[in-house]
């Protein structure tokens, strides 16, 4: 048994070694199979409606005179789940969180009702004026069309009925400000918990960064930018598609390329084709029901397929994640990162098409980071 163990261990000690995470790099944050019997002196938080401060002791505290949940508890009281929502209404920004550091954020669970791509997720780190991630709750945790869909990864879950979970690691020294801003008509309904550990953060620790896209149509023979204007140093770790097709047959025929610290008209990584960089093949099609096979797997996934209904859903949709955990794209000044919107014609040759296209790049970089783009519209955004 002790063999069994030391084996057991030193397999995780490979895999923690050559992913580059050291065990107690974060002092406790960077927990894994490997290392989670490990002692460290993090001290754990959690923000949500029942404790909007994640202050120790200061959980459940709300009373029957201004819980949401009053009339529902008006039996039981105080400490019997009187607060456990939120409401933000139309035009409101709400700050889901405030947290003076050195710490990092763990995890994220959050269920909202309404239009998700009218629900504007900011996150900002320290002192910043503009955030690091600014993206539509859905399409950052890939639920892009306003549709739930099953989805089990290492970074993003999503759970029935449309519980969204991010275990992104997102360390800040100073502090950290999470808003929530509802640009839609109707009131909106939010049960989220923020689980976080106040601890020391070290020097080579980057920020996390999300930035949403979105264009339709896709300018003719112009590839899609997924990122672009990215200075510092850093690592992409990830991205998510919803590709909206306007043309019959194959669409993904496109390649993605990274162009890194400097390159011109051409990239130093080239992809094969756009599920190919999904880590799929031959269109996602299972060869023997010949339709396409939606999966999620750690790193991958083709979650979202969505076909048309016969009435008034009249386009087929997509909705894809891949993860770059095991093979972060490092970049030490700039980066931009762009997929070519590309299917078949008739006879054979490549079709440049047209799609409605939009997508979520994840990186670390150091800060301070460029401006993104300015969101679209509101009238831009209503596209399901």
């Amino acid at each position: 048994m002790k063999q069994l163990f030391v084996v057991v261990f030193f397999v995780f000690g490979c895999i923690i070694a050559a992913s580059g995470q050291q065990p107690a790099q974060f002092n406790g944050l960077h927990m894994n199979m490997g290392n989670l019997f490990l002692l460290s002196d993090a001290q754990t938080r959690s923000i949500s409606p029942e404790n909007p401060t994640g202050e120790k002791g200061r959980g459940g505290m709300a009373t029957l005179a201004n819980g949401t949940a009053a009339s529902a508890a008006r039996d039981l009281g105080q400490g019997w789940k009187v607060n456990p929502f939120i409401r933000i209404q139309p035009g409101q920004v709400d700050t889901l969180a405030l947290i003076q550091g050195p710490g990092a954020i763990q995890h994220i669970w959050m269920t909202a009702t309404g239009y998700w791509r009218f629900e504007i997720l900011r996150i900002y780190w320290d002192d910043e004026k503009t955030p690091s991630v600014e993206v539509p709750l859905g399409d950052f945790f890939c639920m892009g069309w306003n549709r739930y869909a099953p989805l089990q990864s290492l970074a993003v879950c999503v759970n029935p009925g449309s519980a969204f979970n991010c275990y992104w690691i997102m360390p800040f020294r100073k502090k950290c400000l999470i808003t929530l801003e509802n640009i839609g008509d109707e009131t909106m309904t939010l049960y989220y918990q923020i689980d976080y550990a106040l601890t020391k953060i070290p020097d080579d620790a980057a920020y996390f960064h999300a930035q949403f896209r979105h264009v339709n149509p896709n300018p003719y023979k112009q590839p899609y930018i997924v990122l672009d204007g990215v200075k510092g140093r850093g690592q992409y770790v990830g991205t998510y598609l919803a590709w909206g097709v306007h043309n019959n047959g194959w669409w993904g025929e496109g390649e993605i390329k990274f162009y890194i610290d400097g390159d011109q008209q051409f990239p130093t990584i080239n992809g094969t084709g756009t599920e190919d960089y999904f880590c799929g093949s031959y269109d996602f099609e299972n060869q023997q029901t010949h339709q396409y096979e939606t999966f999620t797997s750690p790193y991958s996934g083709l979650c979202q397929v969505i076909k048309p209904d016969g009435l008034y859903q009249t386009q087929q949709r997509f909705g894809m994640y891949r993860w770059h955990i095991m093979d972060p794209i490092r970049f030490q000044h700039d980066l931009r990162v762009t997929i070519q919107d590309l299917g078949w014609r008739r006879n054979g040759t490549y079709l440049p098409q047209r799609s409605d296209i939009s997508s979520v790049a994840y990186w670390y970089q150091t800060e301070p980071h460029a401006p993104f783009p300015p969101l679209p519209a509101r009238e831009e955004l209503e596209d399901d």
